[in-house]
């Protein structure tokens, strides 16, 4: 529970019920939970409250789960995750497209929420888990240390949000676009090819010269697969 103090969590849903058992279950895994039952009242403690995590019901009266998730994502450094009652994939697109984090279809397990809310908060807040291992990395954003396999890597700045980024999205493969965004910023006026060099300096100090942990998937970017 100590590893979870201070992150905050805003369930939103018009079912009296879900609320209750949500937020008894996640403040039992030592989350700091508040809950609302419409859409405005979310919007209302959202400034107050500064949740790092948004469990958004979509079929709400008044203003609808989508709303609320556009408007959060158009001003809030925050991570959404929609529930919905209907398995369809139009749904399932629209939350996406407005910049949804991530989708759970009612039914669902409290464990499976917990484990997409834990990979939510790796990947948008690491510093608030201090240390994050991942198969064979562990990163240290208060230090900005990358260690592969309990060996220190030697990273410039650069180097490291590189990898970091790369690792904490495992399984994913981000475009060139996505990590200069992310990476070297939206304003960067560069060329592209130094997302390259920048990989091809991450795989000589991984010992990466297969190419096993940075993955190349040519016309679409970079994926790294961890066991």
């Amino acid at each position: 529970m100590q590893q979870l103090k201070g992150i905050k969590i805003l369930v939103v849903d018009d079912e009296p019920n879900i609320l209750q058992f949500l937020e008894m279950g996640l403040q039992n895994e030592g989350f700091e939970v508040q809950t609302a039952q419409d859409g405005m009242t979310a919007m209302t403690l959202i400034k107050a409250f500064q949740p790092h995590v948004v469990v958004l019901d979509v079929m709400m009266p008044g203003m609808d789960g989508f709303e609320v998730c556009r408007l959060l994502k158009k001003s809030e450094n925050v991570a959404v995750i929609m529930l919905t009652a209907r398995d369809e994939v139009d749904d399932r697109v629209k939350g996406l497209t407005i910049g949804a984090d991530d989708y759970m279809v009612k039914p669902f397990s409290f464990e499976e929420l917990l484990a997409r809310i834990h990979a939510r908060i790796r990947n948008q807040f690491p510093t608030l888990f201090g240390e994050v291992v991942l198969g064979p990395f562990q990163i240290d954003d208060r230090r900005k240390e990358i260690r592969l396999e309990q060996r220190v890597l030697e990273l410039s700045p650069t180097e490291y949000e590189l990898l970091k980024y790369l690792v904490l999205n495992h399984g994913l493969v981000l475009s060139k676009n996505q990590i200069l965004d992310r990476v070297w910023g939206y304003d960067f006026g560069g060329e592209k090819n130094i997302v390259e060099v920048y990989i091809r300096s991450l795989r000589d100090k991984l010992n990466d010269k297969d190419h096993q942990l940075i993955k190349t998937l040519r016309g679409a970017g970079y994926r790294v697969d961890l066991p």
